[in-house]
């Protein structure tokens, strides 16, 4: 009997990746909402995701015949992993995959547009203009020339945007448990967590989501960066105490803030979250709706690159759990 390959979020799916998915078993496109997704559900053998849903216990218990979720992200914190590992459904993730991360440039690329954006202050800017008005010197921005950038978390993304941020002439600190103290970039310092914060003028997070590095970001480091720096955040929400930094931006402790990514993501009810609402009116605060890998490019090259995956699992599950143990024993 063939699988049933439930899409949840259809819209714009690689072309190639849609074909070869039609190829390996029975296909149903869709672009779910919460309920459409418990209904649907029931009859799939493999459940592909991207970010809007929340695959938690509820949904588990709706679909019985399920053995796979695919999810071209590496984080899985919109998947309960613990209880997809208790019940033997097999995650397919982007998650490992180094060599074909390594040109996937989007969410370092936006990474840089949030900087720019930030410092620029280009999005009041550009309100400004629409409602009628021309007035440059509301908008003095800073220059990031010569100042310094912190990189929090020195893995790929990390590398990627301290390339970008030296072409614009920055100094780059990163701190990192896993390189000590050595940096194979000797335009690159690796130094601790503490220096990284009382030295840098802007400090953005590339770190993964774990039980270890939920909420490490908080009032302590806070407190620990300098007065009026800039703080980025493009990995995950969870990673940061967002009550503390509210507070940060607030009293001016930091100058402002960029972030793509806030805790308990989900695709409607964000008005209500605390960043969001003072977002609406502060202008040391920008946020975008986790669109950090959200491009045609990216999409498509996961997209495909995630189908071959699971056309891989689906006929040979065995070789892929021993593909994936190799890869996280090289992690």
């Amino acid at each position: 009997m063939p699988d049933t390959i439930l899409v949840t979020e259809s819209s714009n799916f690689s072309q190639p990746a849609a074909k070869r998915l039609q190829e390996a078993g029975r296909v149903i496109w869709a672009d779910l909402d919460r309920a459409g997704l418990l209904s649907a559900v029931t009859q799939a053998t493999v459940l592909w995701v991207r970010l809007r849903h929340h695959i938690d216990h509820e949904v588990f218990a709706a679909a019985p015949h399920l053995r796979a979720i695919a999810t071209p992200t590496t984080g899985l914190n919109h998947i309960d992993v613990s209880e997809a590992e208790r019940l033997g459904i097999r995650i397919l993730s982007l998650r490992s995959e180094t060599a074909f991360l390594e040109h996937v440039y989007a969410t370092g690329e936006h990474t840089l547009a949030l900087i720019l954006a930030l410092v620029r202050h280009v999005p009041a800017a550009s309100r400004h203009v629409t409602e009628g008005a021309w007035n440059r010197d509301s908008f003095r921005g800073r220059e990031l020339h010569d100042k310094t950038a912190g990189i929090v978390g020195y893995g790929r993304l990390g590398r990627m945007v301290a390339g970008y941020l030296r072409a614009l002439g920055m100094k780059i600190l990163a701190a990192d448990p896993s390189l000590g103290n050595r940096s194979a970039d000797p335009t690159v310092q690796i130094v601790s967590l503490e220096e990284l914060l009382a030295q840098s003028d802007l400090v953005t997070l590339h770190v993964g989501l774990t039980e270890q590095t939920r909420g490490f970001f908080g009032r302590a480091e806070f407190a620990r960066m300098k007065r009026g720096s800039w703080f980025i955040n493009t990995s995950r929400g969870e990673l940061v105490d967002e009550a503390a930094l509210l507070e940060s931006l607030r009293d001016g402790r930091i100058g402002g803030a960029a972030l793509d990514v806030l805790s308990g993501e989900r695709s409607s009810g964000m008005s209500d979250h605390p960043l969001v609402a003072y977002a609406r009116t502060a202008s040391n605060l920008l946020i975008t709706p986790h669109i950090g890998g959200c491009t045609t490019e990216s999409m498509e090259n996961t997209e495909n690159f995630l189908a071959e995956k699971l056309i891989a699992f689906l006929q040979s599950p065995q070789a892929v759990y021993a593909q994936a143990a190799r890869q996280e024993d090289h992690h």
